[in-house]
């Protein structure tokens, strides 16, 4: 039977595989979908955030998305209670009707819930059950927010990216950054399992600075051009920082549980320093924006230095070193400093992340329900 106006109401908190199946069920028998994203202002993972995952997931035409805060109690046996919460996501769905659309009444309500028959009546619509004992999809809000590494396979590309634990590898030139990078990837994929998908992004100043000096031969048509002739902007310190965040997300949405990145934002602004003597404000925005965990630094101690025609040389080594020292702390970013042969470098950067992954994730907890008469059962809350 196909609906008019299908409702699908959760928390999302956060969105996984059984969420987007029930909106799918949902898409295909109806002509039109509103889905509530019901959220308190206590959870923390914004409510912003939960309806843009949820848009860029779900992009059917007849599909819409709604956020609603909702901080009304739960409690399924108080009339009051249902008022409250239906009226909330009636407010939701009133935003389409404010902006001139004529929105037909809601006839179905798509739930894997056993209180969906109640929240059903109380829309005058039918309930569509989907899927109530998960078979398909074994997971819930619950489980993910208690252990997103077990549950990873159930959640979709942007929220994989918002969870994924980010490490990253700073230090001078000719420290070991990017072998110790790509090491601890490789360690971390080695094990199998969820973390077989471990990645490591590339340093894209690099790549940016080859193009430039490739580019600036080109218009001076004059091949013995070398970095010291190249005059940089601050502009371009901004665009090195933005676009290897860019290539650190799309990493991390098709990757594991955790993403190593030779170097960030914070080491650009260090670089931009390096170069044109000034903080980088723009650049500083950009690390605000795209938080990490944990900052592995590699010391000059113990390792030769070694031209590969890039490099600004040795001598500026160890102020280098010093600055990515202090801005660390200065900061307050968790940090280590790694030193000695690789292989020390190497396991002292693993117990570091295995630290970093053994504290988990800590997700604010939902509102719990009031405890329910002893004859009386039912669901524990609005769905995660």
């Amino acid at each position: 039977m196909r609906h008019a106006h299908g409702l699908v109401i959760g928390k999302f908190y956060p969105p996984h595989a059984g969420h987007h199946h029930l909106i799918d069920t949902a898409a295909a028998a109806c002509t039109q979908v509103s889905v509530v994203v019901a959220a308190s202002s206590v959870e923390s993972i914004p409510l912003a955030l939960r309806t843009a995952w949820l848009r860029e997931t779900h992009r059917q035409p007849h599909v819409e998305i709604f956020p609603v805060v909702d901080d009304a109690e739960i409690d399924y046996e108080s009339d009051e209670i249902w008022s409250a919460h239906v009226a909330a996501f009636r407010a939701g769905l009133a935003m389409r009707s404010g902006l001139g659309v004529t929105v037909p009444p809601v006839d179905a309500v798509f739930s894997s819930e056993a209180y969906g028959p109640e929240l059903a009546e109380r829309f005058s619509a039918v309930h569509v059950p989907v899927d109530p004992p998960r078979g398909r999809f074994p997971v819930s809000g619950t489980a993910v927010r208690d252990d997103p590494v077990a549950n990873w396979e159930f959640l979709s590309p942007p929220v994989r990216a918002h969870l994924a634990r980010r490490v990253v590898v700073v230090g001078a030139e000719s420290t070991g950054t990017t072998t110790l990078a790509r090491a601890l990837a490789a360690h971390y994929a080695r094990r199998g399992g969820v973390w077989a998908a471990t990645r490591w992004v590339p340093e894209y100043g690099r790549t940016f600075t080859e193009e430039k000096l490739a580019a600036a031969r080109r218009a001076a048509g004059d091949p013995s051009l070398w970095l010291d002739d190249l005059t940089w902007e601050p502009a371009e310190f901004t665009e090195i920082a933005e676009r290897h965040a860019a290539l650190e997300d799309a990493a991390a949405r098709s990757g594991s549980p955790l993403l190593v990145c030779d170097t960030d934002a914070f080491a650009t602004a260090v670089w931009h320093e390096r170069y044109l003597g000034a903080p980088a404000p723009a650049v500083a925005a950009v690390h605000e924006r795209n938080p990490h965990h944990l900052w592995i630094l590699t010391s000059p101690e113990g390792v030769p230095f070694e031209q590969d025609g890039w490099r600004d040389g040795e001598s500026i080594r160890s102020w280098m070193s010093g600055r990515f020292q202090e801005g660390l702390g200065r900061r307050g970013l968790p940090h280590i400093t790694v030193t000695g042969p690789h292989e020390h470098r190497l396991a002292t950067a693993v117990a570091a992340t295995d630290a970093l992954l053994a504290r988990g994730w800590a997700f604010s907890p939902p509102p719990a329900p009031r405890p329910m008469a002893p004859s009386s059962s039912g669901p524990e809350q609005i769905p995660g």
